[in-house]
């Protein structure tokens, strides 16, 4: 992998909730946010990242009120009940099907970006909604959307940025929306979220029992790691897989696709400048850094095809991208393989309105500098900062089963959150160390969470994918991808994943039947 994991760690939870708003979305936002920031943004955000935010809006159709947008006073720093500081943290309120007293409450948790209407309107808790006569409720993560405490985010005010304040708000936002949506206590809580929201969820139900009933965890990452070589390894898997649309072929097309990047990268002059043309660089090819930024976003292109196979609003699936690398192609031929990429990062920077697929690792650790609040709901420092402090997720390329540019990766991306916050590599491996110790990593021993994962995704490795026990169970769904069970129904899906939404709508009727039948007795969550 290139030199710069951060870019991948970047796309990570945040766009599969968004996607999961469905097409309508993408189109109602007009890839305004985009087209207004291209000239600004990192090559991994430009790829797949702004794809997410764009895709957050979801109108309503003719004379429906649609979603109610809300906002709560929440504790800056709840830990310490001496500081009186607050922010106001978004909510989305859709009662439509709600039918009061002892009907559940569905909590779609916000993760590293905005959480539209859409969080409450389609996906997991909104198709599960009429049958339980539920209310639904999106949080916004704090820090991220609207939900950016006034300051800015600067370094004094990033420390109150983590998953543990997350679940703080958690329970304070549980309690408060109590009291404003006259829920009652005979109505049992289930959180939902995806990708680092799922992580979310699952650590609600296992820190917060009293609150939650129960937690369906999608694409859950509960592992922190500091070295994800294990994503591409999946990756690979994928695109070699018939099951997705690709074949050993085509796995061998992507390396033959790099090679021919990288050769004509080390060849430079009219080589390197028509590579920065063909392939939609806007910094300059001639340091080694800007090099490996241009590496780094074909490779979160393929790596993010993968991840995304088969989503509404996603530019590729795997079947597309090994189309063009193999169309026209003749024994692994490397121009074609390589004229196959190009278009690969057209398609994308043309759905994606960008102007540029890569910019300078100057402007890069620049942007991710500025402490101004965003412009967008994004995320990108914020993100990069609970990378730095807590998870790691940085992914990288150094053996020789990788079909990307086999760099070294992880000391860059330990670098940058030294150059961006000043945290030495040590924090940083000391942060994820204690992450897993306090969460239980892999092994979380919560009650009554839902682990849902396609076998496809290179984040299910991180996730939990065999029951540990009847009420902590899991699910993995043949040839399904990241969070592709949050994702609204469609004609098109597969029969495996219609299957694994009829598994998590029979395992929620189960344990909100057991929630049930403890609060009648009065037995302990």
């Amino acid at each position: 992998m290139a030199r710069e994991p951060w870019l991948r760690a970047l796309l990570l939870p945040w766009l599969c909730g968004l996607l999961a708003q469905g097409t309508q979305g993408l189109r109602a936002a007009g890839f305004r946010a985009g087209l207004s920031r291209s000239a600004s943004a990192r090559p991994a955000a430009l790829l797949l990242r702004r794809l997410g935010e764009h895709v957050r809006r979801l109108p309503g159709s003719a004379g429906d009120p649609g979603p109610r947008e809300g906002w709560l006073q929440q504790p800056l720093d709840p830990f310490n009940a001496s500081d009186g500081r607050t922010f106001l943290q978004r909510y989305w309120v859709n009662d439509r099907h709600w039918a009061g007293q002892d009907r559940p409450v569905f909590l779609h948790l916000g993760g590293e970006g905005s959480l539209g209407p859409g969080s409450v309107m389609t996906g997991h808790p909104a198709a599960l909604a009429p049958a339980w006569g539920a209310l639904i409720i999106g949080l916004e993560h704090r820090f991220y959307g609207l939900s950016v405490p006034a300051g800015g985010l600067g370094l004094a005010q990033l420390r109150y940025l983590s998953s543990r304040h997350a679940l703080a708000d958690v329970s304070s936002a549980r309690l408060a929306l109590s009291r404003l949506l006259n829920v009652t206590s005979a109505s049992s809580w289930v959180c939902f979220g995806g990708s680092y929201a799922g992580a979310l969820a699952a650590w609600a139900r296992l820190k917060l029992p009293h609150l939650v009933a129960a937690a369906v965890a999608s694409s859950a990452p509960v592992r922190a790691t500091l070295d994800f070589a294990e994503y591409n390894a999946v990756v690979s898997r994928s695109l070699a897989s018939p099951v997705v649309g690709g074949s050993p072929q085509c796995l061998a097309a992507v390396s033959a696709a790099f090679e021919q990047v990288e050769r004509r990268l080390r060849a430079g002059g009219a080589a390197r400048a028509a590579l920065r043309t063909e392939l939609g660089a806007c910094g300059s090819l001639s340091h080694a850094e800007d090099r490996a930024e241009l590496l780094e976003a074909l490779q979160a292109l393929v790596g993010g095809t993968v991840q995304y196979d088969g989503q509404a609003g996603a530019p590729l699936g795997v079947r597309q991208l090994c189309g063009l690398l193999l169309e026209g192609a003749h024994n692994g031929s490397h121009p074609e393989s390589y004229r196959g990429l190009r278009q690969a990062a057209q398609v994308v920077r043309h759905s994606l309105g960008q102007r540029c697929l890569s910019f300078s690792r100057a402007r890069t650790v620049n942007q991710l500098r500025a402490s101004a609040p965003p412009e967008s709901g994004v995320g990108d420092r914020q993100w990069l900062y609970q990378t730095c402090t807590e998870f790691g997720f940085y992914v990288t390329c150094e053996d020789p089963g990788c079909p990307f540019s086999q760099l070294p990766a992880l000391a860059s991306h330990l670098e940058l959150c030294e150059q961006v916050f000043g945290l030495s590599a040590s924090s940083v491996a000391r942060a994820v160390a204690q992450t897993n110790a306090y969460y239980g990593a892999q092994a979380p021993g919560a009650s009554r969470v839902l682990f849902v994962n396609g076998d496809t995704d290179p984040w299910q490795v991180l996730s939990v994918t065999r029951p540990t026990g009847p009420s902590e169970a899991a699910l993995l769904i043949p040839g399904a991808s990241h969070c592709a069970d949050m994702a609204p129904e469609r004609p098109s899906d597969p029969a495996s994943l219609r299957q694994g939404r009829r598994s998590i709508l029979r395992q929620l009727q189960a344990w909100l039947g057991q929630a049930q039948e403890e609060r009648q007795v009065g037995v302990p969550a």
